[in-house]
């Protein structure tokens, strides 16, 4: 009997546990509301405001020309002002940093392209103004990780679409900000995601989708960069700020702040909100060694308190079953690396430490390219010959439009360039842009989620759904294209804008100089 009363009385507290855990809802640091059920964290998925529609697929009327303001000219900004000067049908109209010197030198760019003097706004809420100006369509934000969310918000309040650097927003509360206010106005709201324009990447995508690999089952991608050489130029806020911005966050948040570089080009060949959705994550990070020191060497004060580790490792389950992994270290000395790798069931791509792809004779035919050797196996990278012939015959349409012209204007070796080249592209031509506000959600939440899981002794965080339930409405990633007549059209007509434009800034800039 005594035996009996003890079970019972187990099952019961057992029971009582079971049951907190899954009821008792808990508050972050940061305001976000998480329960536990069966052992994983959940995290809550607020509802659609009343008059909200989903922006999948969202298109804006065509500009014939698109006319820019440039927030934030410290180490970013002032290479896309220049890039600018390159795409016909802009117009580079206002230029916003803290400090008024940094605006006022972008405005070399314009002179050195005949193009006019541009507006300057300056100081902590010089944005503002900037953003009530009437003759923007485009705000173009690269400042510092803090004062991305509130430029975008403030932008797309005043009626203009936006473009931010990356990560785009730093929790979760700001990703649903950022989404509910691009259904609110129906402006694009872009994540500046360069490396899903590169050219292994693209082209790699392209013979993804077209079956080269068989189905992708796993993906890898990772930011791994020591930024020793760059820690001392981070802009600081005053005399009294010895860290910096980068260094400060990184002091203060933990996980993975920085996933975006190697998550989106993965999440692009996953069809990401376009027929999978990734579902739960896993993180796990290393002890702070290297910032914990770089924090004391600058302030001369111990620091026990260094939140990030110095390599943070995440993994992640998709709806479909597969599996990707993600890593950031920018602490540690070892080779610049973005670990960008798919395993599919026929074939494997990689890019980091060693570019190549594998696949075995049959496939490589199959694929439509003949191998000139015997005994073609997976064991190793195709040979160079084999290489390049299957990446001439999958070169990504995009990067013969913008390739040559890219790797003449630069830009991270040129991707910045097509990435600024197709933003400016979708818009002249009224198409959806290549990556909406969902992909910013869900490229960025990892630093949060990534925190949750490890504050919690590495648990398993159901990732929330930020389209809402409409995850497999569009089956398969794509970019929107015009036809061959409208986009002679729109070209044209861009060309002829710009052509007006230069000859207006040649003589602004004439008269500037004194000149006759």
């Amino acid at each position: 009997m005594k035996i009996l009363k003890s079970l019972l009385l187990g099952m019961c507290v057992a029971l009582c546990a079971c049951t907190s855990q899954t009821s008792t809802v808990q508050t972050n640091d940061k305001g976000t509301q998480w329960e536990w059920k069966n052992g994983t964290i959940i995290v809550k998925t607020p509802e659609r405001p009343a008059g909200q529609q989903s922006v999948i697929g969202l298109t804006a009327p065509k500009m014939d020309d698109v006319r820019v303001g440039f927030v934030g000219l410290g180490m970013r900004g002032p290479g896309a002002v220049e890039r600018f000067t390159h795409i016909p049908g802009t117009q580079i109209v206002a230029l916003c940093d803290y400090e008024q010197s940094r605006a006022e030198g972008c405005q070399k760019y314009l002179q050195k392209a005949s193009l006019p003097k541009a507006a300057v706004y300056s100081g902590e809420k010089g944005y503002e103004e900037l953003c009530k100006r009437d003759d923007i369509d485009l705000v173009y934000i690269a400042t510092d990780w803090l004062h991305h969310f509130p430029v975008a918000m403030c932008a797309m309040e005043n009626g203009k679409h936006v473009a931010i650097e990356v990560p785009s927003a730093m929790n979760l509360q700001e990703c649903w900000d950022l989404i509910n206010m691009s259904e609110k106005t129906r402006k694009h709201c872009m994540i500046l995601e360069n490396c899903c324009y590169d050219w292994f990447e693209m082209n790699t995508l392209n013979m993804a989708q077209q079956g080269v690999f068989g189905e992708v089952i796993r993906g890898q991608g990772a930011y791994i960069h020591e930024l020793s050489p760059f820690w001392d130029h981070y802009w600081k806020n005053g005399e009294n700020d010895k860290l910096g911005w980068r260094l400060d966050y990184n002091k203060k948040h933990r996980g993975d702040v920085y996933a975006t570089h190697g998550l989106g080009p993965v999440a692009q060949a996953f069809d990401i909100h376009r027929g999978d959705r990734m579902v739960t994550l896993v993180a796990m990070d290393t002890k702070s060694v290297v910032g914990k020191d770089l924090v004391e060497k600058r302030t001369g004060e111990e620091c026990d308190d260094f939140r990030n580790g110095d390599h943070t490792t995440t993994l992640i389950r998709t709806a479909n079953g597969k599996v990707i992994e993600i890593q950031h270290n920018v602490m540690t000395p070892q080779p610049y690396n973005r670990l960008y790798q798919l395993t599919g069931t026929k074939g494997f791509a990689n890019k980091y430490p060693i570019q190549g792809y594998a696949l075995d004779a049959k496939q490589l035919s199959a694929s439509g390219v003949e191998p000139q050797v015997d005994n073609l196996n997976t064991h190793s990278f195709l040979p160079k010959e084999e290489m390049e012939a299957l990446v001439e015959k999958f070169q990504h349409p995009i990067l013969k439009k913008y390739g040559e012209m890219a790797k003449e204007v630069g830009g991270h070796g040129g991707m910045d360039f097509i990435m600024d080249s197709r933003l400016v592209y979708c818009l002249q031509n009224g198409l959806p842009l290549d990556l909406d506000v969902y992909d910013l959600a869900e490229w960025c939440c990892l630093a949060e989620l990534g925190e949750l899981s490890m504050d919690n002794n590495c648990a398993a965080v159901e990732f929330p759904d930020f389209t809402r339930g409409e995850w497999n409405v569009i089956k398969g990633y794509k970019f929107a294209y015009a036809s061959l007549e409208e986009e002679k059209e729109t070209m044209d007509k861009a060309k002829a804008f710009t052509s007006k434009l230069k000859e207006k800034g040649a003589e602004d800039w004439k008269q500037e100089s004194g000149e006759k």
